[in-house]
């Protein structure tokens, strides 16, 4: 069997190669790298773009949402300047978490999300921020505006994960505290800027 050339074609890179969506800040484009029913950490091979095994979780805590990065964001300095007491951004992606009312089992999916707040997190000096989402077609979710209109018990989930999930047994749990939607715009913004300045592309804003 002949195909015509080319009969191939490359799969862009999910960091760089996949717009952050159709409104950023409101609404973006989440890549998900892990699922709520995950026991194991992936993690976005930065180089290759495919997924690979970043560590078992350490605890029997699992991820309380979606979880994965806004494409075409960096956590860079301007990202660490928001953050009081950072030296820097984390040098990746922005992080995101998305709630959806259904369970979505898959990995390595895009899925439109409405930003509705984030988490401020200070991991060893550098910022590293969590934008908190709700996938944006969600029949229950989807109508919440902002972070103080979740169930408290799903903000301090998300909460206590993040400030626990690196866990030591001789260590201190990390400093997460939430933010609102306007805040998390403003993180959004400033990761687009830091990602031209380092890799070019047009910037959106």
């Amino acid at each position: 069997m002949s195909f015509p050339e080319p009969f191939y074609t490359w799969r862009p890179h999910p960091w760089h190669g996949i717009s952050a969506g159709i409104k950023p800040p409101e609404i973006v484009q989440a890549y998900i790298e892990i699922t709520p029913f995950d026991l194991v950490k992936y993690e976005i091979d930065k180089v290759n773009g495919f997924l690979r095994v970043d560590r078992p979780q350490r605890t029997s805590s699992q991820p309380p949402s979606l979880y994965g990065f806004i494409p075409r964001t960096l956590c860079g300095r301007r990202v660490g300047a928001l953050t009081p007491g950072a030296k820097k951004g984390d040098g990746d992606p922005l992080d995101i978490c998305v709630l959806s009312e259904r369970p979505i089992t898959a990995r390595e999916i895009l899925v439109k999300a409405k930003v509705i707040g984030g988490l401020t997190m200070l991991d060893g000096g550098e910022a590293d921020d969590k934008i908190v989402a709700v996938l944006a077609s969600d029949f229950v979710w989807g109508e919440v505006e902002d972070l103080a209109q979740l169930p408290q018990v799903l903000v301090e989930r998300l909460r206590h994960y993040f400030s626990t999930y690196k866990l030591l047994p001789e260590a201190s749990p990390v400093a997460v505290t939430p933010y609102n939607r306007e805040r998390a715009y403003e993180v959004i913004r400033a990761s687009l800027q830091d990602y031209h300045e380092v890799y070019g592309g047009p910037l959106v804003s």
